[in-house]
């Protein structure tokens, strides 16, 4: 054997034992160093930033995580939900509603509940009106588009959670998306009939050497799980900020048509929204002659399923049930658009 074909072979050897979502990272942020030079610290200063500021959601959720592993707390919170997955839906959707995440925010602690063994059915609920509306955006929304706009994303909210938690738990009651999560995460949970076997609870767990294991095993390994997804999704959506600004987005939508709505609802999916960058852009467009629906299921879309958020979605579940998130969030986008433009008339 050549010494050009022994590296080869202890190249591929080192690359196989990394996990390929870090060689992504690697690969993207290589291509950017040779294609756009002047975008790569760019990139690399978003994407620390955007880390840093998500931290603390970050170190809550593999706090939760680590502590309910160790303690064997997750097995009976799983427990406690069973039977009641109906007003487990119910309650996800209206808090999700009202709980301060952003779309990229809520990743860590829905990671958090699936490693727990809470039912995907109403985890779904939880993760698709978690994004769209929260103290603080309402009380913006308010200022910028008016009472009416806020409360009707409200609703929007806590409906697409409704039904999008009782839609999947009714797929999933006829057999489909048995297993969904990916592997590693969760160990049951995924119907509400399948739950995590419960163990005996210890809430001072440091105080078994097996538990401070599990304990610090469970935060290694969720912290690197959401570090490599998180850092991939932001890598990418500084891609996104850069070479897809809002005045194109506005330029897209700027025409008042009967294609409004679906084209508002299908730009939304990719474009990284927040309530400070969104809710602006949102005015402005209407102002310019948008129509208001059209502003509404752009600004639904973009919160659900942002590129940053789909990517840590598909992290934690099999493609079924992703693509299945992503129709959801679609569907519930044009139709939240449709009724909004009735509305206001």
């Amino acid at each position: 054997m050549t010494q050009l074909a022994i590296a080869a072979s202890n190249i591929g050897r080192l690359l196989g034992g990394i996990d390929r979502t870090w060689i992504a990272n690697a690969l993207i942020f290589l291509a950017i160093v040779a294609i756009a030079p002047g975008q790569a610290p760019v990139s690399a200063q978003f994407t620390l930033d955007a880390l840093i500021g998500i931290a603390p959601f970050l170190l809550s959720a593999i706090a939760i995580a680590a502590y309910a592993k160790a303690t064997g707390a997750d097995g009976l919170m799983a427990r406690a939900f069973q039977g009641r997955l109906s007003m487990m839906i119910l309650l996800a959707a209206v808090f999700g509603g009202l709980s301060p995440f952003c779309s990229c925010g809520v990743i860590p602690l829905i990671a958090a509940l699936l490693s727990m063994g809470i039912p995907v059915p109403a985890v779904m609920a939880f993760w698709l009106a978690s994004p769209l509306m929260d103290p603080s955006k309402f009380v913006l929304a308010t200022g910028m588009l008016g009472f009416d706009f806020a409360v009707m994303l409200t609703i929007a909210a806590v409906g697409l959670g409704l039904i999008g938690g009782f839609a999947t738990r009714l797929v999933m009651a006829y057999g489909g998306f048995a297993n969904p999560l990916r592997e590693g995460i969760g160990n049951g949970g995924c119907s509400g009939n399948v739950m995590r076997t419960e163990k005996p609870v210890n809430w001072f767990f440091w105080a078994e050497a097996e538990r401070r294991q599990a304990f610090s095993k469970e935060t290694m390994s969720t912290t690197l799980f959401l570090l490599k997804w998180l850092t991939l999704a932001f890598l990418l959506e500084s891609l996104l900020i850069t070479y897809m600004p809002a005045e194109s987005v506005a330029e897209v939508l700027g025409t008042d048509s009967t294609w409004a709505i679906p084209i508002a609802t299908l730009v939304g999916v990719p474009t990284y929204l927040n309530p400070f960058a969104a809710l602006p852009l949102i005015k402005s467009l209407i102002d310019m002659g948008v129509m208001p629906g059209a502003g509404f299921a752009f600004l639904v879309a973009g919160a659900v399923t942002s590129l940053p958020a789909a990517i840590a979605v598909f992290a934690l579940v099999k493609r079924p049930m992703f693509l299945w998130y992503i129709g959801l969030a679609l569907t519930g986008a044009l139709a939240s658009g449709l009724l909004y433009q009735l509305y206001a008339g």
